[in-house]
């Protein structure tokens, strides 16, 4: 899917009295009194995260006006703040290891199942126990990753 936004100016936009941003060859600068602080590329899209999410976080200027400037709603920026916020600077670039993987049924839980299943409990007795739907223990047992008496 391409990309349509966010749509950096041509020119420096300002994003507070102070704050000032603009792309030339593929590169987005970020200046502060007419130095550049922050760049990155264009297709960048973490670093822009992290950039956007510090200048709010920072009180460098508003969501508001990152979302006049970029074409994006204020509330993206708000969000990339907190998660700044929260959980560093790494969670922007780090790897997302959820593809491919259960995110109800960790390991943990699967061995809880599987021993109350052994134990002849009912799958949704099972389920009820760690938590999760029978569906989720049904699919488990078709998968293979449980097996049933």
């Amino acid at each position: 899917m391409q990309m349509q936004l966010p749509l950096f100016p041509s020119t420096t936009r300002l994003l507070s009295p102070t704050w000032g941003v603009f792309e030339k060859d593929d590169s987005v600068y970020y200046l502060h009194n007419g130095t550049p602080v922050y760049t990155h590329l264009k297709s960048d899209i973490c670093t822009y995260r992290f950039v956007t999410g510090s200048l709010v976080l920072n009180k460098s200027c508003t969501a508001k006006s990152l979302g006049d400037v970029f074409g994006v709603g204020a509330y993206n920026f708000r969000r990339y703040s907190k998660q700044l916020e929260q959980k560093g600077a790494e969670s922007f670039y780090g790897t997302n290891d959820r593809r491919g993987k259960c995110h109800i049924m960790t390991p943990e839980k699967i061995q809880i199942a599987q021993q109350e299943i052994d134990s002849g409990s009912s799958q949704c007795k099972a389920a009820k126990k760690i938590g999760v739907s029978e569906s989720a223990i049904r699919y488990h047992i078709r998968k293979g990753t449980i097996k049933k008496k």
